[in-house]
C-alpha cells in the first residue's frame, strides 16, 4: 500500500492580493498525475485545505473536482482533516456523500474519538489512522470561571495531549491484526521552522507540544500547519509535507515537497518524499534602486509559463522615490508585489503604518497589538502573561 501525505493546500490565497489560482490548478493537475503514476492508495490531507473560512465558489469547484478525479485512479481512500484556517462546517457538510466515495473527513474534533478512526484495507494491506483535526481550545478543554492564564495553558496542553492518547488507545484497542497506525494533526509542535506565511495555533507556550508529546503507538504522524517540510525533533516519524506551494516571499529557498510512505507485511518499509515543481517563479531583490534594476533582465519565467512575482527591499534612505524603478520595471514581463525598505527603522508607529499600508489585510492583529505597547511605552517583553492573554482572546475571536 502506498500513502500520500500532503497539507495546507490553502486553496483561495493571495499573496499580497494576488490570486494564486493558477499555481493551486496546476498543483491539482500535478498531483492527480502523481497519484497515477506512482500507483497511491490512500490520500492523507492534514488540515488548512481551503485559507479561508468562507473559500470561494472557485476554490470550492477546485477542491471537489479534484475528488471527483480520484475515484478514476487507484487512490481509494481518501482521508482530510480540519485546520485552524478552515471551516469545521464547510468541510463536514458534505461528509455522508463524500463517505460514500471512501473519502472521510475529519472537520472538527467529535464528541466520541472513534469517529476519528479510521481502518482501512487496500490491496490486502491494512492501515489504522486516527484523523485528528486541529484541536480548537472550546472542543476538547472545558473553561472554569476564574482560573488563571496559567491553568488555561496547563489545561489546553494537557487535553491536546489526552485527545492524542485516547486516539492512540481506540486504535490499539481495534488493532487485532498488527497493523501499522497512522496519525494525522495540525498544530505547532515544538522544534518546527516556520514562514511568515504562517499564524502559530497560539505564541507562548499555549498549545505547543513536543515529537516527544505524541503516542509511541503510532508509527507515523502526518502533520500539517508548518509550511516548511521537516522531521520534527529529530523523530523520523514525525513529520510535516509542508505547503506545497509558496504563500510567501520567506518560503522560496527551499523544496516543496509530498511525502510518501510504503506498507509492506503490516509495516511501514518506506518513508520518502517527492518534490513538487515550482509552478511560479519568484524573486527577492535587494540592493539599491540601480542595484535592483540591473537585475531585471535575469528575472524569467519557467515552463508553466506563469508570469514571475517579485519582492523587492531597497537599501536606501526613508525618503527615496521609486517612481524609476516601476518604470523600468514596465519594460520586463514580471510583476512587482511588494517594495519595502531594508534599511527603514525597524518599528513603525499605527498611523505611519496605516498610510503606508495598500489593504488592511496587509496589518496582522499581532502586529498592531506590539506597536500599540510601543507607543504607549509598555514593556510587553517583561509581561509575557499580557502577550499570551492577547493571543488566546484573537484565536477566541477567529472561531466566531
Amino acid at each position: 500500500m502506498k500513502i500520500l501525505h500532503t497539507a495546507d493546500w490553502h486553496l483561495g490565497h493571495r499573496l499580497h492580493d494576488q490570486s494564486q489560482t493558477e499555481e493551486q490548478i496546476l498543483f491539482l493537475n500535478w498531483i492527480e498525475g502523481y497519484i497515477i503514476q506512482e500507483k497511491i492508495d490512500m490520500l492523507l490531507i492534514s488540515g488548512d485545505v481551503f485559507d479561508t473560512g468562507s473559500p470561494s465558489n472557485q476554490s470550492l469547484e477546485m477542491y471537489y473536482s479534484f475528488l471527483v478525479k480520484l475515484k478514476a485512479t487507484n487512490c481509494k481512500s481518501i482521508i482530510i482533516t480540519g485546520g485552524n484556517h478552515d471551516s469545521p462546517g464547510t468541510l463536514n457538510a458534505p461528509k455522508h456523500i463524500l463517505d460514500a466515495l471512501s473519502i472521510k473527513v475529519v472537520g472538527k474534533a467529535t464528541e466520541n474519538i472513534k469517529d476519528e478512526v479510521f481502518k482501512i484495507e487496500l490491496n490486502k494491506e491494512k492501515v489504522i489512522v486516527a484523523a485528528i483535526p486541529y484541536l480548537r481550545d472550546g472542543d476538547i478543554r472545558r473553561a472554569v470561571a476564574g482560573e488563571t492564564f496559567d491553568e488555561l495553558t496547563d489545561k489546553y496542553k494537557t487535553a491536546l495531549i489526552n485527545h492524542y492518547k485516547a486516539a492512540a488507545n481506540h486504535c490499539k484497542l481495534i488493532n487485532t491484526t498488527q497493523a501499522p497506525v497512522i496519525g494525522m494533526g495540525h498544530l505547532f509542535a515544538i522544534g518546527g521552522s516556520v514562514s511568515d506565511s504562517e499564524q502559530n495555533i497560539y505564541v507562548g507556550s499555549l498549545g505547543h507540544i513536543g515529537a516527544e508529546d505524541f503516542p509511541t503507538y503510532f508509527d507515523y504522524i502526518a502533520l500539517g500547519h508548518l509550511h516548511r517540510p521537516q522531521i520534527v525533533g529529530e523523530n523520523d516519524k514525525v513529520r510535516y509535507s509542508g505547503s506545497p506551494n509558496i504563500l510567501s516571499f520567506s518560503e522560496i529557498n527551499y523544496e516543496k515537497k509530498i511525502l510518501v510512505l510504503t506498507l509492506e507485511k503490516n509495516k511501514i518499509s518506506d518513508i520518502k518524499d517527492a518534490v513538487i515543481p515550482c509552478f511560479r517563479n519568484f524573486y527577492k531583490l535587494t540592493g539599491t534602486i540601480d542595484e535592483c534594476i540591473n537585475k531585471f533582465p535575469t528575472i524569467k519565467t519557467n515552463s508553466y509559463a506563469l508570469k514571475p512575482w517579485v519582492e523587492i527591499a531597497l537599501k536606501e534612505s526613508s525618503t527615496v522615490n521609486t517612481d524609476d524603478l516601476k518604470i523600468e520595471a514596465e519594460k520586463y514581463d514580471f510583476d512587482i508585489l511588494k517594495i519595502a525598505l531594508k534599511n527603514q527603522r525597524r518599528h513603525k508607529g499605527i498611523e505611519e503604518l496605516l498610510a503606508e499600508t495598500k489593504s488592511i489585510k496587509e496589518l496582522l492583529p499581532k502586529e498592531v497589538f506590539k506597536l500599540k505597547c510601543q507607543e504607549m511605552n509598555y514593556e510587553l517583553d517583561k509581561n509575557p502573561k499580557i502577550w499570551d492573554a492577547f493571543n488566546e482572546v484573537l484565536q477566541s475571536v477567529k472561531k466566531q
